[in-house]
């Protein structure tokens, strides 16, 4: 899946769940139900409790409604979700505004349902509510009502404290909003891309596993293929000689014994790749890496500081392979001429570096490379690239147990540098077991 496809269906996988806003709003039924029993019974405030209670009740009734009318599982649209929490937005609104308006110490609560929709629906929908919010703050400010307080005693509110509190409800919402919608986006960029990298790890898995699918089939064919072998004998024996069917009765014979053959080798070439293709020298591996990106027009430089006779012998891992060609692949992309890997093992650890002579990494890049979507070395590069495709290598590299750095050569050497490091153990089959 392209990494633009990707993007653009992660507004479509933040809905929200209809259950989870009827149960936000039956905690939002019982706290505005406490706190008016608690102004009006206990602290004896002189409070509206009639339109109060009929607001609260209006909320309660929907969400009665919402319940009986779809199933828990009913996942809402932009505009359902935008229309309930624009209602809840309003709701609120009025309650406060007959309850003092912002001196009532509730007033910030109005955030609550920007920063849901902020959480969990399109930004244009979001943007929306928030401006009905910032409506619903100002009418607050205006509101004529008094805050229930002490019988005989009036509270009397500062124009400029009144500016103050209004300032702060808009900017805390503001604020909270954006963060929120941050965050949400990043995680399901996240999501999006480990999903990605599950396909393509997924993908090599099956393509390593297509020897084992043609031993297989010749084993379940050989046993068809000699019965046919035996009768285009017998029938070679009879009519070898009829004019009419001898030729096609050596057609047959000799067909049924390429048959065989080609069966044969499949097998035999299954067998010893399983063999000798699951355990991989780290030159191997490496080789193979580079194999299919030889012919660009970018001379790929190998260097190797190690003996051979020393180098690790690991079990083959398509999600290193395929790491280390997307690193390689990324770096032919942008070199100019040359593209050097450079491989080191020591008792300790084993490490590759792969350098290139091109522009390197822009400094903005360089602090965020590896996220998600991270398109572009230099700003000014249209090519692309450095996206999703690096988030997958750098992905399935540290779960092999690899730990990458990627900076820029320097003055002398331009160009980016990424290193791969394991410890030794890790690439090495003989000290894993």
């Amino acid at each position: 899946m392209a990494a633009s496809t990707l993007y653009n269906d992660l507004n479509s996988n933040r809905s929200l769940r209809l259950q989870t806003l009827v149960r936000l709003r039956w905690l939002a039924v019982g706290g505005q139900s406490l706190a008016v029993i608690v102004t009006a019974l206990w602290l004896q405030f002189p409070l509206p409790i009639v339109p109060c209670s009929v607001l609260i009740a209006c909320l309660a009734l929907v969400n009665v409604i919402l319940t009986l009318r779809f199933p828990p599982t009913q996942r809402l649209t932009p505009p359902a979700a935008f229309a309930l929490l624009g209602l809840d937005l309003a709701q609120l609104t009025a309650l406060l505004f007959i309850t003092g308006g912002l001196a009532n110490p509730f007033a910030p609560l109005l955030c609550v349902p920007v920063i849901i929709s902020s959480a969990s629906q399109p930004k244009p929908h979001s943007i929306v509510l928030a401006v009905f919010a910032v409506v619903g703050v100002t009418a607050l400010a205006f509101s004529p009502f008094q805050l229930p307080w002490y019988p005989g005693t009036v509270l009397l509110i500062p124009h400029v404290l009144t500016a103050g509190i209004w300032f702060a409800i808009v900017s805390m919402t503001a604020f909270a909003a954006f963060y929120t919608y941050r965050v949400s986006l990043e995680a399901s960029e996240l999501s999006e891309a480990l999903t990605a990298t599950e396909l393509v790890l997924q993908r090599e898995k099956h393509l390593s596993q297509l020897d084992g699918l043609a031993a297989a089939a010749a084993h379940e064919l050989g046993t068809p293929l000699a019965t046919i072998s035996v009768v285009a004998k017998e029938m070679e024996r009879e009519l070898g000689d009829d004019p009419r069917f001898g030729e096609d009765v050596h057609l047959l014979r000799s067909q049924s014994e390429r048959c065989r053959d080609i069966l044969r080798r499949l097998t035999t070439l299954s067998s010893e790749s399983e063999e000798h293709m699951r355990l991989l020298p780290l030159s191997s591996l490496i080789e193979e890496v580079m194999a299919p990106h030889r012919e660009f027009g970018i001379e790929i430089e190998l260097k190797e500081q190690g003996e051979r006779a020393t180098e690790p012998v690991g079990i083959r891992n398509a999600g290193i392979l395929y790491g280390l060609g997307n690193l390689l692949e990324n770096a032919v992309d942008y070199a100019r001429k040359k593209v050097t890997v450079t491989t080191e093992h020591t008792p300790e650890r084993v490490r590759v570096t792969i350098e290139d002579d091109g522009e390197g990494f822009s400094p903005d890049i360089l602090a965020r490379i590896g996220e998600p979507y991270v398109t572009r070395r230099q700003k000014d590069d249209s090519a692309g690239g450095l996206g999703l495709g690096l988030f997958i290598a750098k992905t399935l590299l540290e779960r092999s147990g690899a730990r990458l750095r990627f900076e820029n050569g320097g003055a002398k050497h331009p160009g980016a540098r990424v290193s791969v490091e394991w410890p030794r153990a890790l690439m090495d089959s003989k000290l894993a077991k």
